[in-house]
Formats: C-alpha cells, structure tokens, sequence
C-alpha cells in the first residue's frame, strides 16, 4: 500500500493513531484500496507511516470498528465491502 510518504502531524489536536487510521479510511472511500485489498502488516504499517508498533495496532482497531476491514487470524486484515441501507422488506421481517 503506497502512503505517498504521508506522514502524521504532530501539531493536530488529532490522535496519531486516529490520523493513520482517517488516511486509510480515506483510501478505501476512494477506491485506491478496493474491497478484498489485503492491508500491510501492523509491523509494515507502523513502518511506512512512522508510527510505534501500538499507533499501528489502534489504527487497525479503529478500522475494524468502523467496519471498513476485517482481520482473519493467520491470513490478514483486509478491506471489507461496506453494507448498504437496504429497504425494508413487504412483511416487515428480516428474513423475507
């Protein structure tokens, strides 16, 4: 994943963790890391962003809890399709 030497501002009120975690958002709502995209390892993120180990980790985890990746254990984390509002089936129920 190329970062184009992004690096975090130190002066932003902005959690470190939270800047790496909006750049990536920001790539996937984009389209440059498309769904099934396969993430750097948390070791290779905090390497090409600059960051600690632990900066990374909670970067991933914000992600994850947005719900824009998934982390397979043994496989990787990895862009996730977002889940579009669907309409309401006739009957009401969720299983129509």
């Amino acid at each position: 994943m190329a970062n184009d030497r992004w690096t975090p501002d130190p002066t932003s009120p902005v959690y470190v963790y939270l800047q790496v975690a909006h750049h990536i958002a920001e790539q996937i709502r984009t389209g440059r890391l498309p769904v099934g995209a396969r993430l750097p390892a948390e070791r290779d993120l905090a390497e090409q962003y600059a960051v600690a180990i632990n900066t990374a980790r909670r970067a991933v985890r914000e992600l994850r809890d947005q719900g824009l990746v998934i982390t397979v254990p043994i496989k990787g984390t990895f862009v996730q399709a977002q889940e579009s509002y669907s309409e309401p089936s006739e009957d009401g129920g969720p299983n129509a």
